[in-house]
């Protein structure tokens, strides 16, 4: 992680060019407020900004350093908007050399990088950057300032050094001043100078550099190559590069909360008590009506801000039909960066509004926006240009926005337009490094190497239909080794119960014709090899059901595959017809041996219609009914009370 501090020089900075520079550190604040979708996500935003000023003191004359705001825990954005805003804006105090330029004293650098300010924040883990903002330069490094950079150095500390140049130094010997000085830092490896003019452009990028050094993913970047069939230059195929972002995601609005008083964070709900109350996350403690802030608002995923009052922020709702885009103005395509568009592309046809449909020439307003809709495109198309359109709608999430969302809408020749997201100013990352390779001079021979494994590429349009990713081939060779896997187990407690539904369903599946016969034996092996699973463990449960009613002397037990419980003063067992394509284990035909009804009650227990189609030459054990939905549907469900076995027991022979 990097720790960056802003050390800045109020005693040469003007009063506009100090506004300028507060509104910089106040957008830096806001942006890493709502940096929680980057790379290392956590609970809490880690504070890692630090600002600290240097001003002369009126009394005594002497250059003083302060601390504005120091790293503690975690990142409080209203402490830091508290700490920039109160910085003094009437301490401009500039000194004019004999060269007719500002002078420059003494920086505090030594102040700065010491136990007391910058080695006290953070811990070891941290990575330190400061960042000196004056409009002075000194006039040369003397040994006290070089031995502080080479002090730093070896506690891998980086400092850079930004001029921001007044207009009116180009009437003194300013550039002599900043070539001696950028000579005798580039001798530091620790070190950097930068000059710019203090303009809008100019704040805005210097923004957003420092957003990308606080950003945990930017000391190492996303390495790529690109790999060639044939060689580029000798026996090399490819290209080594590095992948940066184009383009920072904000947030659409920020959502209203309730947060506890004692910690500040948003509440909980209190899962002990039936009746849902207030939580602190913390302490898992209930909370009073008192103890519940009920203005807050959440700035991101992290960062709560207590308000007295935010009635005017409601939650972002659902985007309704249609969305309104308005027309802003037109923009020459051949200017428009690739990397200001981000998001999915979505096609654009003429189609029928509510204003439309109810007029009472439908048909002549159809065709009257259809031909409006192709004149706009065609007139487009025409002078390569495109509309640059605003809309409260984010069409990513289709959720209402705060803030504007900007489109631009492309023309085609002759079929549909485009429209596509674009980047505002809040957006926008700058090119990174783009400097550094403006002066590299490509020789001739590479030139002709690249042109000739260029040229051994197939040339044509792009169709996305001969670029297939896969998905099915891949999905398809899962699923196949599934089927090869079986089925998955069932619980003991849901076996039977599955068991009924799988047979009805395999029932259902034999009734089509014949002409589907091939589709009914497959469905019917998949339905019989899912069945065989669920039959062996639906006979154990069945056997520890009669087991423990005959040997434990259960007095009531239901099965599970019963759809009611049984009522707790009846002792009644529901039974069935045993199925004579289901093995019985040992156990349970035992068991259903010894509960038999016993022959000379054999006429008076069981009902003719039952003894009419039982074959009473077979001895068919008895087993719990297990009643389809069909024959539960016609026939109803038949039930028999148990009869409990008696067992004679030997008398002995008293001697």
């Amino acid at each position: 992680m990097v720790l960056v501090c802003f050390l800045l020089d109020l005693r040469s900075l003007s009063p506009p060019l100090l506004k300028d520079l507060k509104q910089s550190l106040l957008q830096l604040a806001n942006f890493y407020a709502i940096s929680s979708n980057w790379r290392n996500k956590s609970d809490s935003l880690r504070d890692r900004i630090g600002l600290c000023y240097v001003i002369k003191n009126r009394i005594s004359s002497s250059d003083e350093l302060k601390v504005a705001y120091g790293p503690r825990g975690d990142f409080s954005l209203r402490d830091f908007h508290h700490a920039v805003n109160s910085l003094p804006s009437d301490s401009f105090s500039p000194e004019i050399n004999d060269s007719g330029s500002l002078s420059c004293h003494d920086m505090k650098l030594a102040s700065v990088l010491s136990d007391k300010v910058l080695y006290s924040w953070g811990g070891k883990d941290f990575i330190r950057k400061v960042i000196v903002l004056s409009s002075t330069l000194p006039d040369n490094i003397d040994s006290a300032l070089k031995e502080t950079l080479m002090e730093a150095a070896d506690k891998c500390v980086s400092i850079e050094f930004i001029l921001l140049e007044q207009r009116s130094n180009h009437l003194g010997d300013i550039r002599e001043c900043i070539n001696r000085f950028s000579r005798c830092v580039s001798d530091l490896d620790n070190c950097s100078f930068h000059s710019y003019l203090p303009e809008v452009k100019v704040f805005h990028g210097l923004v957003k550099q420092w957003l990308q050094d606080l950003r945990d993913d930017a000391e190492e970047p996303l390495q790529a190559r690109f790999i060639f069939n044939s060689n580029l230059a000798g026996s090399l195929k490819q290209i080594s590069c590095n992948l940066s972002a184009s383009v920072n995601h904000i947030i659409d609005g920020f959502n209203p909360c309730k947060t506890c008083r004692c910690h500040g964070v948003p509440l909980g709900i209190a899962g002990k008590s039936r009746i849902e109350r207030p939580s602190c996350q913390v302490t898992c403690h209930q909370l009073g009506e008192f103890d519940v802030n009920e203005h807050s608002v959440k700035v991101g995923e992290t960062t709560i801000l207590f308000m007295p009052s935010f009635q005017g922020c409601v939650k972002l709702q659902q985007a309704s039909s249609p969305v309104d885009f308005y027309i802003i103005e037109r923009t020459n395509l051949g200017s428009l960066s690739e990397g200001v568009i981000f998001g999915n592309p979505h096609f654009v046809t003429p189609s029928a509004s509510p204003e439309i449909e109810a007029a009472s020439d439908e048909m002549d307003q159809l065709e009257l926006n259809a031909q409006l809709f192709k004149g706009l495109c065609s007139a487009l198309h025409s002078l390569d240009q495109g509309l640059v359109c605003s809309s409260n709608c984010n069409v990513e999430t289709m959720r209402e926005a705060i803030f504007n969302c900007y489109y631009i809408l492309q023309p085609s020749d002759n079929g549909p337009m485009l429209l596509r997201r674009i980047a505002g100013s809040e957006e926008v990352f700058p090119f990174s490094d783009v400097n550094r390779f403006i002066d590299h001079l490509v020789p001739k021979e590479i030139e002709t190497s690249i042109q000739s494994t260029l040229f051994k590429l197939d040339s044509r349009d792009y169709n996305p239909f001969l670029y297939d990713r896969g998905f099915h081939q891949k999905l398809n060779l899962l699923v196949k080794e599934s089927l090869q896997f079986g089925s998955v187990p069932l619980k003991s407690n849901e076996a039977t119960s599955e068991l009924d539904s799988t047979n009805t369903d395999s029932t259902k599946v034999i009734t089509p014709s014949t002409s589907s016969a091939d589709v009914v034996d497959v469905d019917e092996e998949m339905s019989q090899a899912d069945q065989k699973a669920g039959q062996d463990k639906a006979t154990a449960t069945i056997a520890e059901e009669w087991e423990q009613l005959v040997v434990n002397e259960v007095p009531v037990i239901y099965s599970p595959t019963c759809k009611t419980k049984p009522k707790c003063d009846q002792s009644v067992l529901i039974l069935s017809p045993p199925d004579s394509s289901r093995q019985l284990d040992i156990n349970t035909t035992r068991i259903l041996e010894r509960l038999e009804v016993p022959r000379q009650l054999k006429s008076k227990a069981v009902s003719p219609s039952i003894t009419s189609s039982v074959n009473l030459a077979m001895k068919k054990p008895l087993i719990p009914f297990q009643a389809s939905q069909n024959q539960a549907a016609d026939q109803g469900l038949t039930s028999s009370q148990l009869i409990r076995p008696s067992f004679q027991r030997l008398k002995r022979k008293h001697r």
